[in-house]
């Protein structure tokens, strides 16, 4: 089979096409012959070398990938070769075949496209759990997107228009037209704008009900000054930390130590509430991860939302889809198919 490997922290340079023996499933799980894994933020931070939960390199990251059954290990019920899937991946998803948990695989419905597939279970999982889960997101409620052309941007767009929010995002000037298109209320350019003013100044100072923030660092002690009264501040991610192409280790603390500090009282005070959110420790939670997979599958095939793809890459063009990714040059979800697949750009 073949990996995308990173072979030691550094620079997209250090990404690799490497064989390996296909996988064997075990019992209680399933192979997949991968269509399409999907690229986040964090194998970006893996790669730089800032991400703790990464293996060590050389190390193949992934968290999420569609594809066919082409195996099935003892004692599985449900799944038989030459189902459709998508599965969330524990690592190792940016290979040609991985194996997984059974209960980590959710059947594709007819009619609905492999590759695309896999632009679903990370954004959309963490966008539903952020907007619906925890943030109970009501009609006419206001919500703050950063990076909102981003793959976790535009599925939260996606389920607030389903949800009947208002809603501002912050995004490249060039993005914008895009982005109105897709539904956005409000675009804010975070370039030449102070996006907090600009909030400021199309709510006549009253805020927003909840904000979604993968930036961190002093974007977060803006975004909480924000919030109204009963608003609710998401955290899930800290770009900030890793926006170079290689590890900056005081840059990222610099970034890190930006970050406010949430005393209990004060939060009782000003009635509001923070959230961290971390896809990669729910891995526990199998039943709640099936059910919201299977439910966002589902709002697919009814027409409800639709994945944004912005770029294909084959495996051995993976240092352009990290630097796509990581110099936000994307409208949408970024994805890498093995290489012989063929891909779009």
């Amino acid at each position: 089979m073949q990996q995308v490997v990173i072979t030691k922290v550094g620079g997209p340079e250090v990404l690799q096409v490497r064989e390996a023996p296909d996988p064997s499933p075990m019992r209680g799980e399933v192979r997949i012959a991968v269509a399409a894994a999907g690229l986040n933020f964090a194998d970006v931070s893996a790669r730089v070398g800032l991400y703790p939960d990464a293996p060590k390199p050389p190390m193949t990251v992934g968290y999420e990938v569609s594809g066919t059954v082409d195996a099935v290990g003892g004692g599985v019920e449900g799944f038989a070769v030459g189902d459709r899937v998508v599965s969330l991946t524990r690592f190792g998803g940016q290979s040609s075949s991985v194996v997984v948990p059974a209960h980590q695989a959710v059947h594709l419905p007819d009619g609905l496209d492999l590759v695309h597939a896999a632009a679903i279970p990370v954004n959309y999982l963490t966008a539903y759990l952020m907007l619906v889960r925890l943030g109970n997101v009501r009609k006419g409620e206001s919500v703050l997107i950063h990076a909102a052309a981003g793959g976790v941007g535009f599925a939260a767009l996606q389920i607030c228009r389903l949800l009947g929010a208002v809603t501002y995002g912050t995004a490249s000037s060039g993005k914008h037209e895009r982005l109105r298109d897709a539904g956005l209320d409000h675009p804010i350019d975070y370039r030449n704008q102070d996006f907090a003013a600009e909030v400021n100044r199309l709510t006549k100072g009253r805020g927003v009900d909840v904000i979604l923030d993968a930036v961190g660092g002093r974007t977060s002690r803006k975004n909480y000054q924000l919030l109204r009264p009963l608003g609710r501040l998401f955290l899930f991610g800290a770009s900030a930390a890793s926006q170079d192409q290689k590890r900056n280790i005081l840059k990222a603390g610099a970034a890190i130590a930006q970050f406010p500090v949430f005393h209990p009282l004060a939060l009782m005070n000003a009635n509001k509430g923070v959230f961290g959110v971390n896809l990669g420790h729910l891995w526990d939670e199998k039943e709640m991860m099936s059910e919201v997979l299977t439910e966002l599958l589902g709002w697919w095939s009814e027409g409800k939302i639709e994945p944004v793809v912005d770029s294909v890459f084959p495996f051995s063009k993976a240092a352009d889809a990290h630097d796509q990714l990581q110099l936000a040059r994307n409208v949408g979800k970024v994805l890498l198919v093995p290489d012989g697949l063929g891909h779009l750009r």
